[in-house]
């Protein structure tokens, strides 16, 4: 009997540590969209985050301005804790290059997928603009050397 009870003590003392360690690792931070975050990274985007804790509704909101030049791209992601105290996120909303209407996600993983099938084709789009710059100044160069 005292062994049961000495390895009952022990399980829920480490359970209230483990329990405790996870609560220690979000008071450090709000650890919300780690993928989107580390794609980000790796395809040279610059992103700035801000965290608002409005007074009159329950939900959190966390904003993260991102892009490779300028800010100009804004996830807002509207969350609340669950009682156990993990985070839910409600609805995540996507404005690229200043949209005024949202695209709105339910998750990251959709998130991800439209990041990655719309950045790629914007990047080329980008590009394909840039090149056809060079082109015409290339162009107006070539005229205005031969006159």
């Amino acid at each position: 009997m005292r062994f049961l009870s000495h390895s009952i003590i022990i399980y829920i003392n480490s359970s209230f540590i483990r329990f405790e360690k996870l609560k220690f690792n979000k008071l450090g931070g709000v650890i919300i969209l780690s993928r989107t975050k580390q794609y980000l990274r790796k395809n040279g985007y610059f992103y700035k985050k801000e965290y608002i804790r409005p007074l009159l509704t329950p939900d959190n909101i966390y904003i993260f301005r991102f892009g490779r030049d300028r800010l100009d791209n804004r996830l807002i992601i509207r969350y609340s804790h669950k009682w156990t105290g993990r985070q839910r996120i409600n609805e995540i909303d996507l404005r690229l290059h200043k949209q005024k209407h949202p695209r709105i996600f339910e998750n990251e993983s959709e998130l991800l997928n439209y990041l990655e099938d719309h950045l790629l084709k914007h990047e080329a789009k980008v590009r394909a603009r840039e090149a056809e710059k060079k082109r015409e100044g290339k162009k107006h160069a070539a005229n205005g050397v031969s006159k």
